[in-house]
């Protein structure tokens, strides 16, 4: 736990428009970063969409294609029956993957992927502007 921030890049294959969003908190985690930059970047999506939603981040990328049926089966709960962490994002993670069609995709961080070091960039960025108040 400590000052997290969080950055994502969206971009319209078709136009190539981008949009890009970053924010950040001073005491969290890294999983809940990773989920809120997913959120905010489906946040800012203006109607129903088609994302390929491209993560470093393994917790976010199983959690949609492997966890989170489960979890919602058992009522919140991970199979040895504890408590889900960061259920609230989770919650509105699936709330926005019913407006959305989200194809998830892991790749390996800091290996020079153009959107994933913007995002980086971005998230770094927002804990700095933060420090800076």
């Amino acid at each position: 736990p400590g000052p997290g921030g969080w950055g994502f890049v969206l971009r319209d294959p078709v136009s190539g428009k981008e949009k890009e969003g970053s924010g950040g908190d001073p005491q969290t985690t890294n999983n809940r970063m990773e989920l809120l930059s997913v959120i905010e970047g489906l946040r800012s999506l203006k109607s129903p969409s088609r994302v390929r939603l491209v993560s470093d981040s393994q917790y976010v990328v199983k959690g949609l294609q492997e966890w989170i049926a489960g979890w919602k089966a058992r009522g919140w709960k991970k199979a040895d029956k504890s408590p889900v962490l960061n259920r609230e994002l989770w919650e509105e993670l699936d709330r926005l993957r019913s407006e959305h069609r989200i194809e998830p995709e892991w790749i390996r961080g800091h290996q020079g992927h153009e959107f994933n070091e913007r995002c980086d960039r971005l998230a770094v960025a927002a804990i700095e502007r933060m420090r800076s108040r």
